[in-house]
């Protein structure tokens, strides 16, 4: 069942039993999060039936086209950003034409996804969250499984599928635009030429640096998939609940993607 009643506890009687509850809740959490991620993944081979079709072509241009206007201005002033602050203290060195490698290792390795990542959790994320939590507090998930349609199947599953095949292409483009936008700052205020500037940035830049960020961006998507769809499951209280769940649901996902893109890098660059 994904739908509980809630659980009625008796207050704490002090500190360290208000902190153990705490900690017992978000292990249950964790582990229940865990288990709709697994049940939507065992209904993936079904993402071309028929039936969910429809659905999953929804999800991917809801996710992929509606997010690439954010996806570019901000991978482009990503870009920008890192090439301008990089160039200026190359500067002091005389070591200008560097920015190029500099720009394109921390965007294909770290800025890239991560960004990607934090752009798609504020937006599709915590729209996903808003739409179960509706469903939720208004019994339309409880009508679901009374009836014996399993949500995670018609409702996480297309989801999963369009952040996972999404992402890690949202990911590819913020990079290229990323790289772009460092361009633009070498040849306007480095004085470094484009031609200089994509051969110092392609010359010092491996594979290894572009598949780590791939795989940054397809964890980052599960991790966006699981707390929006827990917490948009997890809703109670109303339309109060709602709009704490969405805001929950951005918070985790920042946080998380945060600490395993740490995770990750520390465990590919070791």
């Amino acid at each position: 069942m994904i739908t509980r009643e809630q659980q009625i506890y008796d207050p704490p009687s002090n500190w360290l039993a208000a902190l153990g509850r705490r900690i017992i809740a978000a292990t249950q959490g964790t582990g229940r999060a865990l288990m709709l991620l697994l049940g939507a993944m065992a209904y993936v081979p079904f993402a071309c039936s028929r039936k969910n079709r429809a659905d999953v072509m929804q999800q991917l241009y809801l996710v992929g086209i509606k997010s690439l206007g954010v996806v570019t201005v901000v991978g482009l002033f990503t870009g920008m950003i890192l090439a301008l602050q990089m160039g200026l203290a190359l500067r002091l060195f005389d070591q200008e034409h560097l920015v190029s490698t500099l720009v394109c290792n921390g965007v294909f390795r770290e800025m890239g996804p991560f960004m990607t990542g934090l752009v798609v959790a504020a937006s599709v994320g915590s729209s996903i969250a808003a739409q179960m939590g509706t469903m939720t507090v208004s019994e339309e998930i409880a009508a679901l499984d009374v009836m014996g349609i399993a949500p995670q199947r018609y409702l996480m599953m297309p989801r999963l599928v369009a952040l996972v095949v999404m992402l890690p292409l949202l990911t590819v483009y913020m990079d290229m635009i990323g790289l772009l936008g460092g361009a633009v700052v070498g040849a306007t205020m480095l004085g470094v030429s484009p031609e200089a500037y994509f051969d110092g940035a392609f010359r010092y830049t491996y594979n290894k640096d572009l598949y780590v960020g791939l795989l940054k961006a397809l964890v980052f998507a599960l991790i966006i998939v699981t707390v929006s769809c827990y917490q948009g499951f997890s809703t109670r209280e109303g339309a109060v609940g709602v709009g704490h769940a969405t805001r929950r649901t951005v918070i985790v996902s920042f946080l998380l993607i945060l600490m395993l893109g740490f995770v990750v890098t520390r465990l590919c660059y070791q």
